[in-house]
């Protein structure tokens, strides 16, 4: 008996399309195990992978990196301008990590590590391993021991800019070392990384901006020390302040906006809002007022809720 003409037209899967989606498959998965989880997926919510990760002390932020925090044993790195938070920031991301029982290192090239500060934040500073390296070299292949030695979960490096290379701190003033800060990190992250990942250590960097000079359009901004931690790091964050929070004529804290720019295991480009105030870091109630705000648990009706 002859098919009718309704049965001749029903769509069917060809096997060009089919082909294709086999393909496909077979070049995630060589992708996934040459380079492995996260490194290629799909933007939807149920592809992420779950993962060990440690919270940043603000919820917004932490549902703006999609996973929960910053993931262990990748490359991080917050950027801002001064006076944005962002030491601020690492500081309440060892608090957490310290809360889960990893041990955390502090390499504090820029010689400014306020142990007052960083208790008030709740980092149990008996616990924590401080190193104030003379050059750049020496500090990062400390971040190198470290990391080998697979019993810290959390290093934080503040900052990048103040990694300076033993030739130009025992050269002459004026003298040309063009490039010689972004070679020394590229070598650096090339080691760093594969063992990072291995160990499941976290390793933070805190960088500057910088202008770049004769832009005339785009943004004239860029990170220190070259391209290679750009490439490297699985979530970078760019932190601002936002607004000055006021009492009277006092200034007490700041509105901190944080950008996703790059993140490698959850969708990018997310934003997070959180108050910080002087003397006691993130304000954990508000951050957490404002994500039930985005995620309508609560309405707010001009300065009500």
């Amino acid at each position: 008996m002859a098919k009718s003409k309704k049965e001749k037209a029903t769509p069917e899967k060809s096997p060009d399309s089919a082909g294709k989606q086999k393909a496909i498959e077979m070049a995630i998965q060589q992708i996934t195990k040459q380079f492995g989880e996260g490194s290629i997926m799909t933007l939807k919510e149920d592809k992420i992978k779950k993962m060990d990760v440690i919270p940043t002390g603000a919820i917004s932020l932490d549902i703006a990196l999609g996973v929960g925090g910053v993931p262990k044993g990748r490359i991080i790195e917050i950027y801002g301008p001064e006076s944005s938070g962002k030491t601020t920031l690492a500081l309440h991301i060892i608090a957490e990590a310290q809360k889960q029982g990893d041990v955390c290192a502090f390499v504090d090239a820029e010689h400014a590590f306020d142990s007052t500060y960083a208790e008030a934040l709740g980092i149990n500073i008996d616990n924590l391993l401080v190193s104030q390296p003379d050059y750049g070299e020496q500090a990062l292949e400390i971040v190198e021991t470290l990391v080998r030695s697979g019993g810290i979960g959390l290093i934080v490096v503040d900052s990048v800019a103040a990694l300076t290379p033993k030739a130009e701190i025992d050269g002459e003033m004026g003298d040309s070392h063009m490039g010689l800060q972004a070679r020394l990190m590229s070598q650096a992250l090339r080691k760093i990384t594969g063992i990072a990942q291995k160990t499941n250590t976290t390793v933070l960097f805190i960088n500057q901006l910088r202008m770049k000079i004769g832009v005339m359009f785009g943004n004239p901004e860029t990170t220190t020390g070259g391209n290679a931690l750009k490439f490297y790091s699985t979530i970078r964050m760019d932190i601002r302040s936002k607004d000055k929070i006021m009492d009277g004529d006092n200034l007490i804290g700041n509105v901190v906006r944080v950008k996703v720019v790059k993140n490698k295991v959850a969708p990018p480009f997310r934003e997070a809002l959180y108050e910080t105030f002087h003397g006691k870091g993130i304000d954990k109630v508000s951050s957490l007022i404002d994500a039930a705000v985005n995620f309508e648990v609560i309405e707010k009706a001009g300065a009500w809720f």
